[in-house]
């Protein structure tokens, strides 16, 4: 799921992931830096493969804000070892702020970047959320309200 910041994909996922909770299926929701450093600690450790393994308990890992900072080497192979590993058995969702086109900003090596996006769009369903930030809207007519409102006056 694409988007600019503040358009709700967030908000989306965790409802969908409520509501498969709700049917019986298991959930992880994580940001997607903090699962990062899990599976580097666990590479450093000798122990990715039972790492992953874990995460095959969830048949949906949804990762939010995959696209919010570049990585490095690195992260990105943990990162291309789990869609890799969950690639037609398990689900993932993903939350990014920057299109697939924009992934090589994500990914340093480009091969890695394409292999990574041509796994993940298999299957898919992409959701590209074209609006402004809800945050914004909310924002406007709070801010033209205060400018509207008179300074109040005082007396002695």
């Amino acid at each position: 799921m694409t988007a600019s910041p503040g358009t709700g994909k967030t908000h989306l996922l965790a409802g969908i992931g409520h509501a498969l909770i709700d049917r019986g299926l298991k959930v992880l929701f994580v940001r997607t830096s903090e699962l990062v450093q899990r599976l580097q600690a666990a590479r450093r450790d000798l122990r990715l493969p039972a790492e992953l393994a874990k995460l095959d308990r969830f048949d949906l890992v949804v990762l939010d804000d995959f696209s919010y900072a570049r990585r490095d080497q690195a992260e990105t192979s943990v990162l291309f070892e789990l869609i890799a590993e969950r690639y037609e058995r398990k689900s993932i969702a993903i939350t990014a702020n920057a299109p697939f086109s924009a992934w090589d900003e994500v990914f340093p090596d480009k091969a890695m970047t394409v292999a990574a996006v041509d796994r993940l769009v298999h299957h898919s369903t992409i959701l590209e959320m074209n609006v402004d930030s809800y945050r914004r809207r909310a924002a406007l007519p709070a801010r033209r309200q205060r400018s509207a409102t008179p300074p109040p006056t005082q007396t002695a």
